[in-house]
């Protein structure tokens, strides 16, 4: 056995304290410390999505920037969405996936707008020639330690990104997705741990989840396959830009039973999986990848 493929999975990433750090929302990766790895040095592709055609919200940074390396390696033709204000991290990845012989379709617009939902989707079809895999996963999140923070307009923000969104662009997508299309939405590991300080975004990614369990017996006679993906706490702009207590960024993801948060390059590849054939007799399905906090 090759023991440098092989390693205690605690160790293989960031395990230490993270440096202090803030940024406004929804903030860049670029400017983290550490750089939230991305497999953008270590992802392989081996042709399992060659020759399909990939929309991902949220794709310039995060888990969406790690799907999106993955889909292009393994052949697929990706476009991704994203805010104006993550164009940094977009032309980076772009700048990558170019060097490598791949042209990443950008399409920037604030998903909270029902018609920028729907034009993104036919914008995203028409543009790549076709649409069979849509990665629901651009999200919001704000901690609150008083309820009495959490305004209506704060909850109506959460879900305009987390639910709405994802609602209003499968509305869109599914007259255009074909028989063997996935459908692949970005949950969170609140749905099985609720915290106390994310009272707003805990009930967004719980009604997303049931979205997407509804949405999977609602395409089944299309051929359309639905499942979600229930990351733990991961290394993204989320945490620093509001989405943590400022004083818990040092010790994110030290509560999960690994003792570390992910990093985005550990979630691409169940994305992978459930974009491919290999998942074809899988759908309405819930992955958690949680550090082992979903077994608590």
């Amino acid at each position: 056995m090759d023991k440098r493929n092989i390693q205690h999975p605690a160790d293989k990433y960031h395990n230490g304290e993270f440096p202090m750090q803030k940024q406004d929302a929804p903030g860049l990766q670029s400017r983290m410390d550490p750089v939230p790895d991305c497999g953008e040095t270590s992802y392989t592709g081996h042709e399992r999505l060659k020759g399909r055609r990939a929309l991902i919200t949220g794709g310039d940074s995060g888990i969406g920037r790690a799907v999106a390396v993955a889909f292009a390696r393994e052949g697929a033709e990706v476009a991704i969405n994203y805010l104006d204000e993550e164009q940094p991290d977009a032309d980076s990845l772009a700048g990558l996936l170019k060097a490598e012989g791949s042209e990443l379709t950008m399409l920037p617009g604030d998903l909270r707008d029902v018609e920028t939902c729907r034009r993104i989707v036919k914008e995203a079809y028409k543009r790549l020639g076709g649409l069979d895999i849509l990665v629901l996963n651009a999200g919001v999140q704000q901690a609150a330690a008083d309820i009495a923070e959490i305004t209506p307009e704060r909850v109506r923000r959460t879900f305009e990104v987390n639910v709405y969104a994802p609602l209003f662009m499968a509305q869109a997508a599914v007259p255009l997705l074909p028989p063997g299309a996935s459908v692949i939405i970005t949950a969170s590991a609140e749905y099985y741990t609720p915290n106390k300080l994310l009272l707003d975004y805990a009930a967004s990614k719980s009604a997303v989840t049931a979205f997407g369990v509804a949405l999977s017996k609602y395409l089944l006679d299309k051929g359309v396959r639905v499942n979600s993906v229930c990351p733990g706490p991961t290394w993204t702009p989320l945490e620093v830009s509001g989405g943590n207590p400022d004083e818990d960024i040092p010790r994110h993801g030290a509560d999960t039973p690994l003792e570390r948060a992910a990093q985005p390059a550990e979630m691409a590849g169940i994305y992978v999986f459930l974009a491919s054939s290999e998942a074809s007799y899988i759908t309405g399905e819930i992955y958690g990848i949680t550090g082992g906090l979903s077994g608590k």
